[in-house]
């Protein structure tokens, strides 16, 4: 992918779009000069002076020796301060929590993961959320910005309700956000959790345009367009689990027929095995359990397991393959729990399909890679969320929003 170049502009009316552009490219070099920052960014010397300082002055940026003698004087080099603050980021699924600590450079500091009961209730989650971030900023070296939620969609962005979700049997219109918030006194961002990874995974060093596909208990994608998540009107983008072929197909979660996640996800590949292999895992399990007994068989060359998740990822391929032909894309990012164990023979296989059926694939020919972050980047991007919303440079930011 490209290397992320931000453009600023030496309006005074936009510093704060400058500083977002400064910190985060500072961020994404690890140690840069002054110099530097300013041929990237295509700001003055006296504009990158007076940012860079106040970014020292609030304890954001530091001075970190100095760079390789090039015959004049040597350059000093600025580096983000990891501790100068934390992001608590949450990833609802239908069984667990993985809750995760981030520092300002992006650095995993604490992790923690609890269960979820089947069929929990709204409020006994939010209780559960609750304690998990209680846990986590107790034992955060810096203060806590805020709180990154991510969740199964659908979501109503303006109420910050969670509606629907096929996988959460019995929430309708939950507040799950305000909810969270009013329990534990910190400000909490709520996003699709397929978004939330491709916020994770451009956080993580990910740059230019892409398609993030999160595999765990549903299959959704995150969009990044140009360096900017792309969330649609409604903040919906991306559900691509529930896109039907329009006539027949197996039945969903969701009601309908033909869905992706009716033939791709965890519940879909392990009713799959379980059906060419009886007795193959115990059904008091939960899903994830056999999932991951199913990953352990393929990985060892079990040739059923193998078939199985060959055949849900290529239905995974066909469908991002309308995905990046839409958007005229040529990078697909993998993550999730879904990949545990198998990634290679996964990202091989969806590969190959998308090679052959995406709309002029010889013009711009797709490569598929397995994400930065791992199978937490629910959680990570999650937290990457707050840090976005804080630090990162945004349209909306430069227009004023």
């Amino acid at each position: 992918m490209a290397a992320r170049s931000w453009q600023g502009t030496n309006l005074p009316r936009v510093g704060g779009f400058n500083r977002a552009v400064v910190l985060d490219a500072i961020r994404a070099r690890g140690q840069v000069s002054r110099v530097e920052l300013a041929e990237r960014t295509g700001l003055t010397a006296q504009t990158m002076s007076n940012i860079v300082r106040a970014l020292i002055d609030d304890g954001l940026v530091v001075e970190d020796g100095q760079a390789p003698s090039t015959g004049g004087k040597r350059r000093v080099l600025l580096r983000v301060v990891p501790d100068a603050y934390s992001a608590i980021g949450l990833h609802l699924d239908p069984e667990r929590i993985t809750g995760v600590l981030l520092d300002l450079a992006g650095g995993v500091r604490l992790r923690c993961q609890r269960r979820v009961p089947a069929g929990a209730s709204p409020t006994a989650v939010i209780g559960a959320l609750s304690r998990a971030v209680r846990q986590l900023a107790r034992r955060s070296p810096a203060a806590v910005l805020g709180v990154g939620l991510a969740v199964p969609g659908p979501l109503d962005a303006q109420q910050r309700q969670v509606l629907a979700p096929p996988n959460l049997d019995g929430w309708s219109d939950v507040a799950l956000a305000d909810a969270l918030q009013e329990r534990v006194g910190l400000p909490v961002v709520m996003d699709n959790d397929a978004t939330a990874a491709a916020i994770g995974e451009r956080w993580a060093g990910a740059a230019g345009s892409f398609v993030y596909a999160h595999l765990g208990s549903g299959v959704g994608v995150g969009v990044v367009l140009g360096d900017q998540v792309y969330r649609g009107i409604s903040n919906n983008a991306g559900e691509i689990g529930h896109i039907g072929t329009g006539s027949g197909g197996r039945s969903c979660r969701c009601g309908r027929r033909g869905c992706l996640e009716a033939y791709s996800s965890m519940r879909a590949v392990v009713e799959e095995w379980r059906a060419a292999r009886p007795g193959a895992a115990d059904a008091c399990e939960s899903v994830s359990a056999q999932y991951e007994l199913l990953c352990r068989r393929a990985a060892d060359g079990d040739g059923t397991a193998v078939r199985v998740l060959r055949q849900a990822a290529a239905r995974l391929g066909y469908a991002l393959a309308t995905v990046v032909s839409t958007l005229d894309v040529d990078h697909v990012v993998l993550g999730g729990p879904g990949l545990r164990h198998v990634e290679e023979l996964v990202r091989a296989k969806v590969e190959s399909v998308l090679r052959a059926n995406a709309w002029a694939a010889h013009v711009r020919p797709i490569h598929v890679r397995p994400a930065l972050v791992g199978e937490d980047a629910g959680a990570v991007g999650a937290a990457s969320l707050v840090l976005d919303h804080a630090y990162s440079p945004r349209l909306a930011t430069l227009l004023g929003g």
